[in-house]
């Protein structure tokens, strides 16, 4: 399968433009789609149902990235400071500003140097793929962000909206460029109730880079970290029967990364890995995600997980109920 392979129209006014608390919501009242692989059967719920849907003894894995303020605004350009590179570099995509956001900005050259706000200076390196950039900053990127970045925001989302805004419950390590969003439904009270009906929940670290939409591109080598507890419990969950849900595709790259050669084990480092149909998934039984753009290569890894026929006929049910999509959006359950 490639992206194109579940593909469909995604109109405006199912892009969710607002965080749901802008809407009156609460951020466990965006809706849920349920897909089930053994019955191929759908059903629509509210995010605050999760409890009653998952079993005594599953696991949920989530992801404790935190997110950096990673958009710096200059006068005609922002960057957006995505991870580090293998070779220490940091990676940036260059935006053109426009009147109400950001659009691609196929400009620079290598050796070049950016005046950034607060005096400090970005050099262009070398370009790690079309649409990023190896630089360098001479200052401490995390703390710079703090006090010049806003969160990244695209065409989608009409205004800024702050930090807290897209930070999960889980967020205790610096380093995501963009909100790890499928934890974001998730309350303080909804945790204390998955686990009080018997629901372990467990953390991985993969700090995400920037998603540019407009990119059709798979994704590029990311930092991760499986902490033994959590290997453990993965393996222990499932020699008893339970299930291993995991919360984002960034925790299935996570797992699958940690299980190349056999049972998920403690790792950490670089991942390159891809999760296709071809190659299935060996770690984890259910996914809880978001709404994916068309051709996005994130549809190959829930293609794997669910099968192309379900996950066709999930999308078509979402579009039809009027599902909003986005990291703000609603949320999509395969298990």
């Amino acid at each position: 399968m490639n992206p194109g392979s579940v593909d469909f129209a995604l109109p405006p006014v199912r892009e969710a433009h607002e965080p749901p608390e802008a809407r009156g919501l609460r951020r466990d009242e965006v809706r849920l789609l349920v897909s089930r692989r053994d019955t191929g059967e759908i059903t629509h719920h509210t995010f605050a149902d999760l409890p009653g849907i998952l079993s005594p003894g599953d696991l949920l894995v989530v992801n404790n990235s935190a997110t950096l303020p990673a958009a710096v605004r200059l006068d005609r350009l922002a960057v957006h400071f995505s991870g580090t590179s293998p070779s220490g570099d940091r990676l940036v995509e260059l935006r053109r500003l426009t009147a109400t956001s950001t659009e691609p900005y196929s400009g620079g050259a290598p050796g070049e140097w950016l005046p950034l706000p607060g005096g400090a200076t970005l050099r262009l390196i070398a370009r790690q793929t079309p649409r990023l950039w190896r630089a360098t900053l001479d200052r401490d990127v995390p703390a710079y962000l703090r006090e010049h970045g806003v969160p990244i925001r695209y065409s989608y989302v009409r205004r800024d909206w702050p930090l807290s805004d897209y930070q999960t419950v889980f967020a205790v390590e610096p380093g995501s460029a963009e909100m790890p969003s499928a934890g974001r439904p998730f309350t303080a009270e909804l945790v204390a109730g998955l686990v009080s009906r018997g629901v372990t929940v467990a953390p991985i670290t993969l700090h995400t880079g920037v998603a540019s939409p407009e990119k059709d591109e798979p994704p590029y080598p990311e930092w991760f970290s499986v902490p033994r507890r959590t290997a453990d419990l993965v393996r222990l969950t499932r020699e008893t029967g339970g299930r291993v849900v995991a919360v984002g595709t960034t925790v299935v790259r996570a797992l699958e990364s940690a299980a190349l050669d056999g049972p998920v084990r403690a790792a950490d480092g670089w991942t390159s890995h891809i999760v296709t149909p071809a190659g299935g998934v060996r770690a984890v039984d259910g996914l809880i995600t978001g709404l994916h753009e068309p051709r996005s290569s994130h549809l190959m890894m829930l293609s794997a997980i669910a099968g192309e026929p379900l996950l066709s006929r999930s999308y078509a049910a979402a579009l039809e109920e009027g599902y909003l999509w986005h990291e703000f959006g609603d949320t999509h359950l395969i298990v």
